[in-house]
């Protein structure tokens, strides 16, 4: 049952920013059901598992629903038992044109799957690594083997032994070594070295670790992360990249490099080492893969065919395509949130289809804006709401179409 609390935070959300909550958007889904059951079916169920990697363009207007459906592919990974690492990619914090950045925001972010369907878990390396040191501990502990932190060391040796790269086996072995210790300053120092929050060569070159993460290794790492996570015992690995940034506002060099990295992760999903891997790549317009070089020549080529239900092995998913009836999606989705709003704030809302309606068909005129209608609808729905309530029980005046223009 979904409580006050939980439904007034949507409500909250979806009517301020017209975005959906990191949870809670499960109870207005409507549209992108196909689309999520056979990425769920066909990839993250058997594909990733057996060590299948897999790369899906997402395409959508801003306030199209990106973020919505990959917090929904998230819910579904983490269900499966997936690690999931969503990023959000700026222009500052995390651009895409630098590939050591990226990798930091992938280490930032990973999660593993919450104890509860309602709860966001605890993201970054320090979950992952005592996740890491209970598993080791359980293990010797089978064995009959006393659990110090130098046993813990040559087990996780064992198991990192196959990631790519050697740094990174090193800083892995050590870091659970100082967790098991009780070790902080070590940690630290590892943990930092690992999440590509610089190098210093004091601190680090004592562990063995002689450079620090940048772009030439950034590569490598991603795929080492990926490696280690299946080592743990999980199946694989998702990482969803939300890209937020107009393409006007990338430099000509900034846009190529952007377009070269992503060509670049494109290909390495088709290698065996990368196995276990499915990345999302969301991004507001496909103009970004405008131009006539041979950067955007070699990735045009990589991102030409479409997903849907009959072609899963495409790759572009165009989002305003998935509604072949996009009034009556609305109305859909319009419904339910009604249901949340009611379960807010403890009241009726009479005549909801009408109002939902309305407030459809006015968002819908807007479909050619530069804001995405889906965005506009909620947004509009929620106020309308708030509008109803405020009349009492018997609602607000009529609600028309002329009226859900004007808000």
């Amino acid at each position: 049952m979904l409580s006050p609390l939980v439904a007034r935070r949507i409500i909250e959300t979806v009517g301020s920013t017209g975005t959906p909550p990191e949870w809670g958007f499960q109870h207005f889904t409507a549209g992108i059901e196909p689309y999520l059951e056979v990425l769920d079916g066909d990839y993250l169920r058997d594909f990733l598992p057996m060590g299948g990697a897999s790369f899906k363009l997402l395409a959508g207007t801003y306030g199209g629903g990106k973020t919505h459906f990959l917090y929904s592919l998230r819910a579904a990974a983490w269900a499966r038992g997936f690690p999931v690492a969503y990023v959000a990619l700026s222009h500052d914090a995390s651009p895409f044109h630098a590939l050591d950045r990226v990798y930091a925001a992938v280490v930032r972010s990973v999660a593993l799957p919450p104890d509860r369907p309602d709860t966001m878990p605890d993201a970054g390396l320090r979950p992952l690594l005592a996740a890491w040191h209970m598993a080791l501990s359980a293990q010797l502990a089978e064995g009959d083997e006393p659990a110090t932190p130098a046993s813990e060391a040559e087990v996780a040796r064992r198991v990192v032994a196959g990631i790519d790269n050697l740094q990174m086996q090193k800083a892995l072995t050590q870091a659970v070594q100082a967790l098991a210790a009780g070790d902080d300053a070590t940690l630290e120092d590892l943990l930092g070295w690992l999440g590509a929050e610089g190098y210093s060569a004091p601190r680090h070159r004592p562990y063995g670790l002689l450079h620090g993460v940048d772009r030439s290794v950034a590569l490598s790492m991603l795929r080492s992360l990926a490696q280690w996570l299946r080592a743990m015992g999980y199946p694989g690995l998702v990482i969803l990249f939300d890209e937020a940034e107009q393409v006007p506002s990338l430099s000509s060099k900034q846009r190529d490099g952007l377009l070269s990295n992503l060509r670049e992760l494109i290909d390495e999903c088709g290698h065996q080492h990368f196995g276990g891997v499915l990345m999302v790549y969301a991004v507001p317009d496909e103009r970004f893969f405008e131009g006539r070089s041979s950067v955007y020549e070699a990735l045009n080529q990589r991102i030409a065919t479409v997903f849907d239900v009959y072609n899963p092995t495409g790759v572009t998913i165009r989002l305003d395509t998935v509604a072949k009836k996009p009034l009556e999606l609305l109305q859909l989705i319009g419904e339910r949130l009604a249901v949340v709003y009611e379960a807010a704030y403890g009241c009726r809302i009479e005549n909801k289809p009408g109002l939902v309606s309305a407030a459809a068909k006015a968002a819908y005129e807007q479909r050619f804006g530069d804001i995405g209608y889906k965005r506009l609808f909620v947004q509009d729905v929620v106020k309308a709401l708030h509008t109803a309530r405020a009349g009492g029980a018997a609602g607000a005046a009529p609600i028309d179409l002329d009226a859900a223009r004007r808000r």
